[in-house]
């Protein structure tokens, strides 16, 4: 096993109505919120109000910005946190899935060192502390309720990659699998190729760790179990709180212990695609991954084995990723680029822009060259 450090300060408040607590952790942290969220979608389920309603009740001022969008960029990061400056916010309260609370993360630093996002995303400051985040979660996928991590995406730049940073941890997360009731068919399966990818991430990472590898063989065998299922019943609570839960286990360091590096190379390769066609980010990793899985084989095949004996009880490595590839089918995620529309006349704008990016994961064993992510590329359209 290699050296780690164990931390996750994150409150997790979980379960049904379970918003009903955050007014009484609020007003503990100060008299005034930014509060944060996206779209339509908070509205409709009923988060925005419910925490709004806390909020209200517990006597704190808040000032809002709205419209985080589903691939989060700089600019969102900069007005939100702008605003948070202007009335001198105490807290950050983030509602809506991974890309609110990403921004959230980002939007905290940048109100306490009163600086941009990018500069933040760019290793440019060095944080001591952040106002205080609360996350109500309302999409299982990304876990970043309960991680130090954010990613965000310049446009301008054509960049997106993530940031770590111990402050970042939200202080309290709120989790009511009903909010994730009303989330469509498309978007569950997606969240659930996302935790999946999460696991395999640290799977495939740099170091022998044969606990964290009982642990991700569980979570990925508790999203296969229930996953499906949930895709046929929507509106099941109970399926929806299991994959909540895995979701958030597959992201919060636990996985991690005993290993040097994650992987990350497919979301790295994912990320591009979010780039140049703003592809949802679940999708581009069910896409990614495989294709990442068939090149990598002669490196990693003693490790696909294990995968395989660990969930399907075959050790083969070819039907190992065949397998993976049917359950992202199953969940109604795409496997390829022409899933999604894309065409093979874009080869060469997508390795050109993951060229530039040097994308790459965190693991040294496995770290790609021009040539390597060409024909990831061509995995990505091969039928």
């Amino acid at each position: 096993m290699e050296n780690f450090i164990a931390h996750n300060p994150t409150k997790v408040h979980f379960g049904k109505d379970i918003v009903g607590q955050l007014g009484e952790v609020a007003v503990q942290l100060g008299k005034k919120a930014l509060l944060v969220y996206g779209r339509g979608s908070v509205l409709r389920n009923g988060s925005y109000q419910d925490t709004k309603d806390q909020l209200d009740k517990a006597g704190i001022e808040v000032v809002e910005f709205s419209g985080i969008k589903p691939n989060p960029v700089i600019e969102d990061v900069d007005g939100a946190a702008g605003i948070g400056i202007e009335h001198k916010v105490d807290m950050v309260v983030a509602v809506g899935g991974g890309s609110v609370i990403d921004s959230a993360k980002i939007i905290a630093i940048c109100i306490t060192e009163q600086c941009s996002g990018w500069d933040v995303m760019k290793g440019l400051r060095d944080p001591k502390s952040v106002v205080p985040i609360l996350a109500v979660l309302t999409l299982a996928a990304t876990g970043s309720e309960m991680n130090a991590v954010a990613v965000v995406q310049n446009n301008k730049t054509m960049e997106k990659f993530g940031y770590r940073h111990p402050v970042m941890f939200p202080s309290h997360s709120f989790m009511d699998p009903a909010y994730t009731c009303s989330v469509p068919a498309d978007h569950t399966g997606y969240g659930i190729a996302d935790l999946i990818a999460h696991v395999l991430e640290n799977y495939f990472g740099q170091g022998d760790a044969s606990l964290s590898d009982r642990f991700a063989a569980s979570i990925i065998l508790e999203a296969m179990e229930y996953g499906p299922r949930l895709m046929n019943d929507l509106n099941n609570y109970d399926l929806r709180a299991r994959i909540m839960w895995a979701a958030t286990t597959a992201l919060n360091g636990l996985l991690s212990c005993g290993r040097a590096n994650g992987e990350f190379t497919s979301h790295a390769l994912g990320h591009q695609l979010s780039l140049l066609y703003d592809t949802t980010h679940g999708a581009s990793l069910s896409i990614a991954f495989p294709a990442w899985m068939k090149h990598m084989k002669p490196k990693i095949v003693h490790r696909l084995e294990k995968l395989g004996q660990d969930l399907f009880g075959d050790t083969s490595a070819e039907r190992t990723i065949e397998r993976l590839e049917s359950f992202f089918r199953q969940v109604q995620c795409p496997i390829r680029l022409g899933d999604i529309g894309i065409t093979p006349d874009k080869k060469d704008e997508i390795v050109s822009l993951m060229n530039k990016n040097n994308v790459n994961g965190k693991n040294p064993d496995n770290l790609l060259n021009d040539l390597d992510r060409e024909q990831i590329v061509d995995l990505m359209f091969a039928e």
